[in-house]
């Protein structure tokens, strides 16, 4: 009896760690073409920490790291694409990607500068039926756990052109998430990764990640 009682706290802990079990994992998207695909190191991380935070969300605290071709990508509720030069999937991972967006899973492709003009013409390869379309600023990714009535966050600025959140809806659905100058990632990084940003800045664009994981996993 003795020996009993000793074990049923043990039990009752090991009961309680599973359900401290991450719910859910992020990963960022390593493709081929010679782009850096690895940049925003501290992004995902960071915006991890936050979403557990202020979300209460369950995400595994460190991102992972996920090939379009790969049966793993189904894991990941949400992948992160991002970068500053060309890109390029096979045809294998043009199928896979499409199945995994059609399927439930959302892509989040966020341009480094310098992205947009290869990224377009391999998205049109996933979804040749489909045109990025700019999403307005009453679109619900806007408001969520926080506001934003002018859309997408402006966070770096490049060629003085507005940041814009464009979408590609796949039977009326957002599958996948196009920030387009806004730098919406480097938002999310280390505070003082780059000395021009802000306190307010970096809080904005969490904020905006935020919604944007949100959305995603109530859609």
């Amino acid at each position: 009896m003795k020996k009993l009682i000793a074990i049923l706290p043990l039990c009752c802990l090991l009961l309680l760690s599973s359900f401290n079990e991450p719910t859910y994992k992020m990963a960022k998207v390593k493709y081929s073409g010679g782009g850096d695909w690895y940049g925003d190191r501290t992004a995902l991380p960071n915006l991890i920490k936050f979403c557990n935070e202020n979300l209460k969300t369950n995400f595994q605290q460190q991102d992972e790291v996920v090939e379009l071709g790969s049966a793993e990508l189904f894991n990941y509720p949400f992948i992160f694409l991002t970068g500053h030069g060309n890109v390029i999937f096979s045809d294998a991972e043009v199928k896979n990607l499409r199945k995994y967006l059609i399927g439930g899973g959302f892509l989040h492709i966020d341009d480094n500068y310098g992205l947009d003009q290869f990224i377009r013409v391999q998205m049109k390869r996933v979804f040749p039926e489909l045109d990025f379309v700019e999403l307005p600023a009453n679109h619900p990714i806007y408001h969520q756990k926080f506001d934003f009535p002018n859309g997408l966050p402006k966070i770096h600025e490049h060629d003085g052109k507005r940041a814009q959140g464009f979408g590609l809806l796949y039977k009326g659905k957002l599958v996948c998430f196009y920030t387009y100058e806004c730098d919406l990632g480097n938002g999310w990084e280390d505070y003082g990764t780059y000395p021009s940003d802000t306190q307010e800045s970096r809080l904005k664009a969490l904020k905006m990640g935020a919604n944007l994981i949100q959305y995603v996993l109530t859609q």
